[in-house]
């Protein structure tokens, strides 16, 4: 693990964040003692230690036979905490309401998180109930218009790509720095990512970053069923999404300028 600042990590601390890493990973695939320990390279002993100390302050649960562990409840109220501490989460979600019944379509907010986008907010669709965003949900940030709108803001030689080839989600999207680099080029000509079927199998998506902070970390996209998705329909998403990006640039002031703390 990198240290930070120089300063030396906690090794029991590390591993703790390892291990609740790991669980929330697996959704609703329980693990078992032993496939921890090996996971993370720790002693069975240690490991075990460990998931009952988290057990008991709910960190972590266990089935009735104390064989199975998963995510505990502990870590939704704190990834609650998260959402509601956050005053660009707060300021955005009515605009996606609008934007959401404006258009009839789902409309998400996220934050690029290293190589990844990590999803705030979704507004679902009353016309397609499949839900494919959930809050807290990783995409990697290549792979579709949220994450593509934000690599656009930065500059090719800084961006938190994987080394090698790059993780395909569906035919579409981008395995080729080269092709996903030509595109980010078209993002920042056109003022917004387009996402054909990158992410979701018969989804496109209309991607565009926040720039409340530069460079902008947090994006906004609609995304629309390719179905249904004539050229009328995809100018009035991009005219909606527009000024709906505007609204909320206008309604929340640069970092250094808000009196909020400048998180990094």
């Amino acid at each position: 693990m990198p240290e930070s600042s120089g300063v030396r990590e906690v090794k029991s601390a590390a591993r703790t964040v390892a291990l609740l890493e790991l669980l929330a990973t697996r959704g609703d695939r329980p693990a078992r003692l032993d496939e921890l320990a090996e996971e993370l390279d720790v002693p069975r002993s240690s490991m075990y230690q460990l998931l009952q100390t988290l057990v008991d302050r709910g960190w972590v649960r266990s089935d009735t036979t104390g064989s199975l562990y998963g995510i505990g409840i502990r870590a939704l109220l704190t990834g609650t905490s998260y959402l509601d501490s956050d005053p660009h989460v707060r300021v955005v979600r009515p605009y996606l309401d609008e934007a959401s019944d404006a258009l009839g379509e789902t409309i998400h907010l996220a934050r690029l998180d290293g190589p990844d986008v990590v999803y705030l907010a979704t507004r679902e669709s009353h016309e397609y109930l499949r839900t494919i965003s959930r809050v807290g949900r990783r995409v990697p940030a290549h792979a579709g218009a949220l994450g593509k709108a934000l690599l656009a803001e930065r500059p090719d030689n800084e961006l938190t790509l994987p080394e090698g080839t790059l993780t395909a989600l569906t035919e579409n999207t981008h395995t080729e720095r080269g092709t996903l680099l030509a595109d980010l080029a078209v993002v920042r000509k056109r003022g917004y990512s387009v996402d054909r079927e990158e992410t979701v199998t018969g989804i496109a998506g209309f991607g565009f970053a926040l720039r409340y902070d530069s460079p902008a970390t947090d994006a906004i996209s609609c995304s629309v069923p390719v179905a249904r998705l004539s050229d009328a329909h995809e100018a009035r998403v991009v005219a909606v999404m527009r000024e709906t990006r505007s609204k909320i640039e206008s309604a929340l002031p640069p970092a250094s300028a808000s009196g909020t703390p400048d998180w990094r």
